[in-house]
């Protein structure tokens, strides 16, 4: 596929050779934004952005995380919404650029990966293929905390292909720092990563050596660390920094009920990609950068296998890692005949159909409503508002991005991420005085008594699986709630006087 387009006089041909690092932004960041734009005016992509977005909120509110409000996610991740926001307001456009700022960004920093170990032509293929990756299937056209984890960690890793000197280990340990901050699982491949280089120093008689870089970059992610402390200890909740992003990660883990047998597809899929290239000797098994890019995929993998889950989104950790020797073992295939290239042509121009839709959804949209911005968690509170409803007792069970358009807070500490509620093992982290899942859920409804409760048409408020929790609710609907509107697939109960 990397092998479609040559070097030609005519006009439409990229000139790979001394291809500029600007160029390639800018190549990037056009192709990020024709895929991700038309998401810039959509209300709902991932439950999990949603969620970032109003923890972003409230620490530009002045409110650290987990203090206020509480989500399970390293705080870098906040952060990034958070400085959004504080500069811009509340501004989904200026959220989702930035998003798409990140992903051209990875892909640039994994073309300066390739290009260190591959030629530039291919670099760019990879590229371009990390921004597509990042971009469609599933909820990636979000903001999510694999975005940014991954950029960093990306950065972090281009360093240590790129830059020999012995301090640019300390802006290594920074970046992986970040990394981790925002997503606790990249702590794994850092680790492999540190076992690799280790052994590899030992190999070449230069233990010492690789002992003193490491050492800098450890400076370098503790600096980090240690960053996102100050401001916990400085408002006497250092023991809440603590648990909620080491303790409570940690915990849920154990909680989760996932199999691993579930990962291992995945896992087989792209180990299987890596042994094949090394065992046919299409990649070069000697090769450092190879190897330490395959270490990194190893690592990412493990963290599936034990977390013993691996969604759509997860994978964007290890697109720009495989995608590299995926890149080169078919930039070494021969050149597709003439008779295929159309078909790859159509296949390429075909990959981006969400964007196509939904480029037809803001259309159609702004015909219908006459506005570009779409989604029932926009419009859920576009009719609370018009309609004069309570706005400062909801309780959104679905499309929780509501709290943020209307802005107000969820009814409690727990709600933050509807699911959370129902995350028994998570309940000591969150200094809340209920103690399971049901007694918030009962507190919520029994105590706060919403004024306004929004779910989802056709489907469950809680998991189907939670059948006390679905069994509760559903129950407590019926007694003391009526159905006023129903808005799309958002529904609106009004409780009863």
């Amino acid at each position: 596929m990397f092998s479609v387009l040559k070097v030609t006089n005519t006009p439409f041909t990229i000139i790979y050779k001394n291809l500029k690092w600007g160029t390639v932004f800018w190549v990037l960041l056009l192709v990020a934004l024709f895929i991700r734009f038309p998401f810039f005016f959509r209300d709902y992509i991932d439950r999990d952005e949603s969620t970032f977005i109003i923890m972003g909120q409230s620490w530009a509110d002045g409110f650290l995380p987990y203090t206020r409000l509480w989500d399970l996610k390293p705080p870098v991740t906040f952060l990034f919404f958070a400085a959004i926001i504080k500069v811009f307001g509340k501004s989904f456009i200026a959220i989702r650029f930035f998003g798409t700022l990140l992903v051209a960004l990875t892909g640039l920093f994994t073309y300066g990966m390739a290009s260190k170990i591959t030629s530039q032509k291919v670099a760019f293929w990879i590229a371009i293929f990390c921004v597509l990756l990042q971009s469609l299937f599933g909820s990636l056209q979000g903001v999510m905390s694999e975005h940014i984890c991954t950029f960093f960690f990306v950065v972090g890793t281009y360093l240590l292909l790129a830059k020999e000197q012995k301090f640019w280990c300390l802006f290594m340990g920074i970046f992986f720092g970040l990394s981790i901050m925002s997503k606790l699982n990249m702590a794994y491949p850092l680790l492999c990563l540190g076992l690799y280089l280790l052994y590899d120093g030992h190999l070449k008689n230069r233990l010492k050596d690789t002992i003193g870089k490491l050492v800098l970059l450890g400076v370098g992610l503790f600096l980090v660390v240690f960053i996102t402390a100050i401001p916990y200890y400085l408002q006497h909740e250092i023991s809440t920094w603590w648990v909620s992003i080491f303790e409570a990660p940690l915990a849920y883990s154990e909680y989760q009920l996932n199999s691993r047998l579930k990962v291992l597809p995945a896992v087989i899929f792209f180990l299987g990609l890596l042994i094949a290239g090394f065992a046919s000797k299409v990649l070069d098994l000697k090769s450092k950068p190879l190897q330490i890019l395959s270490v990194i995929v190893i690592g990412v993998l493990l963290s599936f296998v034990q977390a013993g889950r691996a969604n759509g989104h997860y994978l964007i950790q290890v697109y720009p890692f495989i995608l590299i020797p995926i890149g080169i073992a078919l930039g070494k295939l021969s050149p597709v005949k003439q008779v295929y290239r159309s078909l790859i042509v159509l296949v390429l121009v075909l990959i981006p159909m969400e964007a196509y839709l939904e480029y037809a959804n803001v259309i159609s949209n702004k015909r219908e409503k006459g506005t570009f911005f779409n989604g029932e968690g926009i419009d859920v509170p576009n009719y609370i508002l018009n309609n004069s409803l309570d706005t400062k007792n909801l309780f959104f069970t679905e499309y929780h991005i509501g709290y943020w358009v209307l802005g107000v807070e969820p009814p409690t500490k727990v709600a933050t991420h509807p699911s959370n509620i129902t995350r028994d093992a998570l309940f000591p982290y969150m200094n809340n005085p209920r103690k399971t899942g049901l007694e918030e859920l009962k507190y919520i409804m029994e105590e706060l008594q919403p004024k306004t409760l929004v779910a989802r048409k056709g489907k469950e408020i809680f998991d189907k699986k939670l059948v006390e929790y679905n069994t509760y609710i559903d129950a407590y609907l019926e007694r003391h709630y009526t159905l006023l509107a129903t808005i799309d697939r958002g529904l609106i109960y009004q409780r009863l006087e």
